[in-house]
């Protein structure tokens, strides 16, 4: 029998999971997406414990909210082999940098990724980031990551550069004594 590499999958929202609510005319955090994205996918050897955390736009998460996702990862990290987060772009990097400093011991990988359009909009990069998040997760040592435009990146020191649509390393800040 095969090995299954047990991954817990944490949805928060963000733009990934936007719908369209006709009766506003807007891209709206309401139904989720991502159970209709994942069986789309044919992931061989993989075990996914969903966890549904919230369903906002990352603009409008609070404090509160990081700690609660942080607090989240280490409890999944426990049980599995690695943890991605579904998270909204804009404020990716605040939770990243949280994981990262709360638990710097983390013992297996955890992924954060997201879309810069919504999943139902032609031209997406959700699913092609949800993709790439399902790779990198079984091939990165313990960690907080971002993986999205074929790019993944380590933190700290991550930044949403929103002139080119990206995230980078930033600078980190050095004081010469």
């Amino acid at each position: 029998m095969e090995t299954q590499f047990t991954i817990a999958l944490l949805s928060t929202g963000g733009t990934i999971e936007k719908t369209y609510d006709e009766s506003e005319g807007v891209l709206a955090n309401g139904i989720s997406v991502l159970d209709t994205m994942l069986c789309s996918l044919q992931l061989d050897g993989v075990s996914i414990n969903r966890v549904n955390l919230m369903n906002k736009d990352s603009l409008d998460m609070t404090d509160e909210d990081h700690e609660k996702i942080a607090d989240e990862v280490a409890k999944q990290a426990i049980h599995h082999d690695g943890v991605i987060v579904i998270h909204g772009t804009d404020r990716l990097s605040v939770t990243g940098e949280k994981i990262y400093k709360k638990y710097p011991e983390l013992q297996v990988p955890c992924v954060l990724t997201g879309a810069m359009r919504p999943w139902i909009m032609k031209n997406t990069d959700a699913l092609q980031n949800l993709v790439e998040s399902f790779a990198v997760v079984q091939l990165l040592q313990a960690g907080v990551y971002i993986a999205m435009h074929n790019i993944v990146l380590q933190f700290p020191c991550v930044t949403k550069d929103k002139t080119e649509m990206r995230f980078v390393k930033k600078a980190s800040q050095y004081i010469v004594k």
